[in-house]
């Protein structure tokens, strides 16, 4: 059994008789007849009945050949990846999307990439605070979407979006409070939900968790929204995941004289002094051509 007698099974069956596969395959009619006999006896049964006009799969053929299709796809999948190989594109690509990134505003181009390079692996992976930058830095993504130090020149990036990072707290957590009033020496005796970093070498930088008052630590911003939502603590989180609660009541904004928001830009960022591999600055360009596009435009609103 070879991979030509599968393709010509597929290319009869698919164009619904053997002349027309063999017009298919730009072979003759009687080539393809004698391949599929010649294929019949070494299998020891009939992939066809031709008692009738036109020949039909007999009831092994029909199971042999659901079972080759998959052979057939999986060999084709096999020769893309060793194309992908010699070639030296990647066969994988390790994306990390940091926790206050909105996920459903790179997602659609992250689809219609993938799907036109099938041969390669898409891995979306999620970390918090540093982790997203120890990643990239590391060697272990080759993006990052997330906020980075622009002054450090190991990063080359371009702009997606600007998030607002909103002090939240559910309607019943400071009763008694005048919130255009409130200071976060008010706040220093509550207890505070806070999204643990993943990096594996934290720096100093605060991110907005005050010292010495009392802590909630949680692994996501989700978790987070739902511990603040529940009254157990109050907490900085990105506008896109509070914007709703905030408008239905199910949460208060703090922000106001003294309790500020804060802007943060998030950035899609790669390593400047690495080897990119092909696919990796095909995704880059169409990232940058319809993603920097798109803020500009939104800047100019």
């Amino acid at each position: 059994m070879d991979i030509q007698q599968l393709k010509t099974l597929r290319a009869v069956v698919e164009n619904k008789g053997f002349q027309a596969g063999a017009r298919h395959l730009h072979k003759t009619h009687p080539s393809v007849l004698t391949l599929i006999k010649n294929f019949e006896d070494e299998l020891g049964f009939s992939l066809f009945d031709r008692s009738k006009y036109r020949a039909t799969l007999t009831d092994d053929g029909r199971r042999f050949y659901e079972r080759s299709i998959r052979v057939l796809e999986e060999m084709e999948r096999l020769q893309q990846y060793s194309n992908q190989i010699r070639t030296l594109e990647e066969t994988e690509l390790n994306i990390v999307i940091g926790d206050v990134t909105p996920i459903g505003r790179i997602l659609p181009c992250l689809k219609r990439f993938f799907q036109a390079h099938p041969g390669t692996q898409l891995n979306l992976l999620f970390e918090n605070l540093r982790g997203p930058n120890d990643r990239l830095l590391a060697g272990e993504a080759d993006l990052i979407v997330h906020h980075i130090d622009k002054t450090d020149t190991r990063y080359e990036y371009f702009p997606f979006l600007q998030v607002t990072i909103k002090p939240v707290a559910a309607p019943d957590f400071l009763v008694g409070q005048e919130l255009n009033r409130l200071m976060y020496s008010d706040l220093e005796s509550l207890t505070q939900c806070v999204v643990r970093d993943t990096s594996e070498h934290p720096d100093e930088t605060s991110y907005h968790v005050m010292k010495n008052t009392p802590k909630v630590m949680v692994g996501d911003q989700y978790t987070k929204r739902e511990v603040i939502r529940q009254g157990v603590a109050w907490g900085h989180m990105p506008d896109f995941l509070v914007e709703d609660d905030i408008d239905a009541g199910r949460l208060l904004a703090l922000a106001g004289h003294h309790v500020r928001n804060h802007k943060i830009d998030i950035v899609i960022a790669r390593r400047s002094d690495a080897e990119i591999g092909p696919i990796a600055n095909n995704l880059w360009t169409l990232l940058k051509r319809e993603i920097a596009v798109s803020f500009h435009s939104q800047q100019h609103e």
